[in-house]
């Protein structure tokens, strides 16, 4: 290893690492000097686009260029000025796998081929566009991940090189092959890399740190899978599934950029602070057009603040609330109780309940969804309605045939649908629906509850009301997306697209007014001896057009893909990830499969972990509905993160969960081994001794609900799902235990948050 100030000793090998960090300064310089020239270019030929149209007279087809070209130009600008994080982060001087001559040949052995790795592809356009640095996701990039000692992939040298801003901080090289790395090997092993010693080292802070130069080859393989399914990747604690997630999606929009770039990326993560944690990481594998949402904010127009317990999270997660959802909705399908008269242009029309139930009928076996079904439901009744009056009106005195023809009912009915008192009567029986009407009228309603879950018991009931200003709970999101399924709200870009064709009505009807003004004006200019006819009369076609006129003007949709899908709740995502995907119910598995009609997805987690009451026990049996047994697996099977000292706890923990997982192999170790303490010991104290020790490191105090309080920096254990920390310290274990059903996996999540050392306050029964 060699850095700055800190060589090896002996004068000719502090003067040959100094050497190197220079030679690397002077490439990166050059690299950094060929992005400025394109953001210069970008630059220049964005403020060119901005003239390219006269705004007094703008030419349809031009405003049609400039808006692509000038969105081209900003998403180009934004992936440039996000690549100068960290541009370059490593060099592999590889065998040339095809036999030809390399395009970068290595100094004095012209067989190796030198290349450059980066978060982003740059190459010398003067030199036929010979590559200068490649991006970390192109396929001759992969010996950077996948060689080792004992499988090279033809790699003699591996050097990462570390930077601050532009500058070259320090470089580590790794020789893989020859006697040289030989020797290394049987010194060294995995957690003893430079590269990765560091970052697993580095003191934890607020946002996940750079992790693209410390990929390993169990990662990258997932990673890279082609794979155009579903593919679940379980692991452990401190596998690095996030990280593996976060790389697979840049992959993908490296990939298949065109198709993801319309569809979007949706990743759903556990909670806010998590996806705050990640926000860093995706701008700087250079992409920015991907949604992150919490599975409760998943559901556009609601923001759900609500705290529910246990019961209730388990209930309204479980599968039968798609059943007692269907039976909330079908509970305004109506029929009178007692006849209802209705008099239409003087006849008394009699509306009864087989009457209406024969429509409700004819509506039901549709199996339109509630408001698509309604146009059904008037129809049929209203054709009823119609031969009634016939009857009334056309029938022979005599006893014979029905004096009105076809044409005359038809007529009938028609009369009948202009009718508004009659409509507003029809429409009691089959309202128009929304979802958070259905669901607020639910879940404040005991009646309405006794109805549509009139085949559960009364704890169930108990459990689902609430009260009428309760705010919405995180499991209302999916019951909101089912009820929308059930009753058929209108595709966004439909209405859009209705809503335009109004508009243009409306226009056209403006228009003729302006006309009528004109011609007006015209004739009372001729008309009056007293107007000048050559003289500037201000008229109204002057100072209005049709389209003022109309009170509307022309919306152009210029939202990114990303903002649009956030939006819209039928949006169908090229891919999804799913991180911590073990916590997702039934009910948000339904969601969440809307979203990926084609099933391309990736989903992390850890069913050890699994903390919801509603959770994953078993992959196969929570995709089974979706997808049968259709996916890929894979496992992630090392811990880079928690330290061996630590995981001794957390597999003893294990073994109590579910004894057929096998625990993640602990590369490190810290020297430091977990430490017990009373349980009302003060964690003030013990925070503060680590931040002497170092002022820089992460401190998370987590602890049961009875032991919580607000302090800072003190979590339950749901809010620190996928996070970590460099000292944790866990307050009544007992208590996290006791307090779930999953209490044992609440209590694994939290003894495995932590990168350098555990406390604990209180015992743990193992």
């Amino acid at each position: 290893m060699t850095t700055p100030g800190h060589f090896p000793a002996g004068a000719d090998v502090q003067e040959s690492a100094v050497k190197a960090i220079q030679e690397e300064q002077a490439y990166v310089d050059m690299l950094f000097q060929r992005l400025d020239d394109e953001v210069n270019r970008a630059n220049e030929r964005l403020a060119e686009v901005m003239k390219d149209v006269d705004p007094s007279n703008p030419d349809p087809e031009a405003l049609v260029r400039r808006e692509t070209e000038y969105h081209g130009l900003n998403e180009k600008l934004d992936r440039l000025n996000l690549a100068q994080l960290g541009l370059v982060f490593g060099r592999i001087d590889v065998a040339e796998e095809s036999g030809e001559t390399p395009e970068n040949p290595v100094p004095g052995k012209p067989t190796l081929d030198r290349r450059y790795i980066g978060r982003m592809g740059l190459d010398a356009r003067e030199d036929n566009y010979r590559t200068l640095l490649l991006d970390w996701r192109a396929p001759m990039a992969r010996p950077f991940y996948l060689a080792t000692t004992v499988q090279p992939e033809g790699v003699e040298l591996r050097r990462h090189i570390r930077t601050r801003g532009r500058k070259v901080s320090g470089i580590d090289d790794e020789v893989l092959s020859g006697d040289a790395a030989l020797a290394a090997a049987q010194q060294q092993g995995v957690g003893s890399e430079s590269a990765l010693h560091q970052a697993l080292q580095a003191a934890r802070t607020g946002h996940m740190t750079n992790i693209v130069e410390t990929i390993q080859r169990e990662q990258d393989e997932i990673i890279r899978d082609t794979t155009r399914g579903v593919m679940v990747v379980q692991g452990g604690p401190g596998t690095g599934k996030t990280a593996v997630a976060l790389h697979r999606v840049a992959y993908l929009l490296y990939t298949w950029r065109e198709q993801l770039a319309k569809s979007g990326v949706l990743i759903i993560g556990p909670n806010k602070t998590f996806l705050e944690y990640i926000s860093h990481v995706l701008p700087e594998l250079g992409e920015t057009g991907v949604v992150l949402s919490t599975i409760g904010d998943l559901y556009p127009g609601i923001k759900p603040t609500g705290h529910e317990d246990l019961l209730t999270r388990e209930i309204k997660g479980s599968e039968e609330m798609a059943t007692i959802l269907n039976e909330a909705v079908r509970a305004y399908q109506t029929v009178p109780e007692i006849p209802l008269e209705v008099t239409v242009d003087g006849i008394v029309i009699v509306i009864d309940e087989k009457t209406v139930a024969k429509s409700r009928t004819r509506a039901r076996r549709s199996r339109q969804p509630h408001n698509l079904a309604r146009p059904i439901f008037r129809e049929h009744l209203v054709e009823q309605l119609a031969h009634q009056m016939a009857q009334t009106i056309g029938a022979d005195p005599l006893g014979g045939k029905n004096l009105l023809s076809a044409a005359d009912i038809d007529q009938l009915h028609d009369d009948l649908l202009d009718d508004v008192a009659l409509l507003q009567v029809i429409e009691g029986f089959w309202p128009e629906l929304a979802p958070q009407q259905v669901l607020q009228d639910l879940l404040t309603d005991a009646e309405r509850i006794e109805t549509a879950a009139a085949g559960y018991d009364e704890e169930t009931h108990a459990s689902l009301l609430r009260a009428e200003d309760a705010p919405w709970a995180p499991s209302d999101a999916a019951l909101l997306d089912e009820l929308t399924t059930l009753i058929g709200l209108p595709d966004p870009d439909e209405a859009r697209e209705e809503a335009q064709k109004k508009w243009r009505q409306e226009i056209e009807d403006a228009q003729e007014v302006l006309d009528v003004l004109s011609s007006s004006q015209s004739s009372d200019i001729d008309e009056n001896p007293d107007i000048d006819p050559d003289a500037e009369i201000l008229s109204a076609f002057d100072i209005i057009d049709a389209e003022t006129l109309a009170q509307r003007q022309e919306v152009r949709d210029n939202r990114s893909t990303a903002e649009r899908a956030k939006a819209d709740h039928t949006w169908a995502y090229g891919h999804v990830i799913v991180d911590e995907a073990q916590e997702l119910s039934p009910m948000e598995w339904r969601m969440v499969f809307r979203r990926s009609p084609s099933r391309w997805m990736t989903l992390v987690g850890d069913i050890a972990q699994t903390g919801s009451p509603a959770g994953v026990d078993d992959w196969s049996e929570s995709l089974e509905p979706f997808i049968k047994n259709r996916f890929r697996h894979h496992e992630l099977t090392v811990n880079y993160r928690t330290p061996a000292e630590i995981m001794v706890v957390a597999n003893q923990l294990l073994a109590r969960i579910n004894p057929d997982l096998a625990p993640a192999t602990a590369i490190r170790e810290s020297g430091r081994a977990v430490e017990f303490f009373p349980t009302d010991a003060d964690t003030e104290q013990l925070k503060e001794a680590f931040l002497r020790e170092d002022p820089e490191r992460s401190i998370a105090v987590i602890s049961s609900q009875a032991r919580f309080t607000q302090a800072h920096n003190h979590f339950l254990v749901e809010e620190i799902k996928g996070l970590e920390f460099d000292h944790v310290i866990v307050v009544d274990p007992e208590g996290i235990i006791k307090e779930s059903p999953q209490g044992l996996q609440d209590l694994y999540v939290a003894v495995t948050r932590a990168t350098q050392t555990l406390s604990v306050l209180g015992e743990i029964s193992l």
